[in-house]
């Protein structure tokens, strides 16, 4: 559902995660996995993109090119 097309209430409710996450200093995609991992029946969560491109907007592209020239991940 685009964002556009939710209702108010939800809407409200966004912005304010929004202001708190923000006064925080924390994305909104990192406080977005919070709210499956507040609950007990959930062991993990796997994020993960879209499609290629997006990759830097969850791992930016320095760190991966900082943990792959120290040797810590396979460069392939």
């Amino acid at each position: 559902m685009p964002l556009a097309s939710a209702a108010p209430a939800i809407l409200d409710e966004l912005a304010w995660i929004k202001a708190i996450a923000d006064r925080h200093g924390v994305s909104m995609k990192a406080a977005g996995l919070q709210f499956p991992l507040a609950n007990p029946a959930v062991a993990a969560v796997i994020p993960g993109a879209s499609q290629p491109s997006r990759l830097p907007e969850i791992i930016p592209r320095a760190f991966s090119q900082d943990v792959s020239h120290a040797g810590l991940v396979d460069p392939g």
